[in-house]
């Protein structure tokens, strides 16, 4: 199955230059289900061969969806390039997730790419069928793999990295500090953004055992933020009973146009206690983002459910902001994850800003409180 394309180990690091590999080769290394070491080749990734990328992330960890509570997986010999999936091959799932690629798949660049315009894209085009591999996996393989053969409702049931998780991955305990240790080391997080991690989540212990609750030491908290990087305490519930019907707008917001993400207190006023508006959570996850200017990258209605493989409509458009991630920082359990998924914005939680009154300075290159990557 192509083994000696397999590294014995991972070198990239975030920042470092690779080549995707030519779809022949990645063909090399994958099952007849279209898979290497259970996760998925997807359709939507041989738009991206013979391309050149920075390593985003290293993807030694992840986060798994499909059981509750949330928890974190192990990864081997993986990483993330800023490369996301369309859903071309999926049913038009707009959920834009990150993808994951295998280190077989890739080749180091030494040195620089020699200025190559490398930039964040979807895969759109999409090449021939080509059934006669000799080796490993054939193109249609990993076509004829995207839906489960037979399902008991007769809607398609989808397989795609999402789903697949579970079964590339193996349990990774919250305390094993290696992978601390592996953020740091790969470039993925750095040593002040893991101590605010460990700051807060300190906090929020104590906070959850009804350890000093309470008005002053939220004040504390709040006062003392910005010395490890941190926002303002991210888990303060809604101001809306539960039960009681929470407040829509509708601004129609469309791709490229610039919003104002509101603050975290006006938005509190559009959330139960349990802070969700209209089934949709407001997560801690969002919080820096609060006061950013983003541009509005697309309307999300559809995407895949990463526990059921279905196609899940939404009863209200969402919307998915450009830059703006999960970053983990407040995730129990799963901290510093570094799938990066697009979190989804109420239009309520937004407002528009006018043209004639932006300039390019007030435009957010990420918030203040955002990690900065590099080699």
């Amino acid at each position: 199955m192509g083994e000696g394309l397999i590294p014995r180990r991972l070198g990239f690091k975030v920042g470092d230059w690779v080549e995707v590999r030519s779809k022949e080769e990645i063909l090399q290394t994958l099952d007849g289900d279209g898979r290497l070491e259970g996760m998925p080749f997807m359709p939507e990734m041989f738009a991206f061969c013979g391309r050149k990328f920075q390593v985003y992330k290293q993807a030694h960890k992840t986060c798994d969806y499909s059981v509750t509570p949330f928890s974190s997986r192990r990864l081997n010999r993986t990483v993330h390039l800023e490369t996301r999936c369309d859903g071309e091959a999926h049913g038009g799932c707009q959920a834009g997730c990150l993808l994951y690629w295998k280190v077989a798949w890739l080749k180091a660049i030494s040195g620089n790419a020699g200025g190559a315009n490398v930039q964040r894209v979807d895969a759109h085009s999409r090449g021939n069928i080509n059934a006669d591999s000799s080796e490993g996996c054939r193109e249609n393989d990993v076509w004829a793999h995207v839906q489960v053969s037979h399902t008991n409702d007769g809607t398609p049931t989808y397989i795609c990295q999402m789903t697949q998780v579970p079964y590339a991955t193996t349990p990774l305990a919250w305390w094993d500090l290696r992978q601390y240790i592996e953020d740091y080391f790969s470039g993925n997080v750095t040593l002040r953004r893991i101590f605010s991690g460990f700051i807060y989540s300190m906090y929020y212990s104590l906070h959850q055992a009804g350890i000093g609750v309470g008005a002053a030491t939220h004040w504390l908290y709040d006062k003392f933020h910005p010395i490890w990087e941190g926002t303002l305490f991210p888990r303060k519930p809604g101001f809306i009973p539960e039960g009681k019907p929470t407040p829509l707008e509708t601004l129609n917001l469309q791709p490229g146009e610039l919003v104002r993400v509101k603050s975290h207190e006006q938005i509190l006023q559009t959330v139960t206690t349990a802070n969700k508006n209209r089934g949709m959570y407001w997560d801690a996850e969002l919080v820096p983002y609060c006061g950013g200017t983003y541009k509005v990258l697309k309307r999300v209605t559809k995407l895949i459910g990463e526990r059921t493989g279905k196609i899940e409509e939404m009863k209200n458009p969402c919307i998915i902001l450009d830059s703006v991630v999960c970053q983990a920082r407040y995730s129990s359990c799963r901290m510093f994850c570094p799938k990066g998924m697009y979190p989804y914005w109420r239009e309520i939680w937004l407002e528009r800003v006018p043209e004639e009154s932006f300039s390019a300075s007030t435009m957010s290159q990420g918030h203040p409180c955002l990690e900065k990557t590099g080699s």
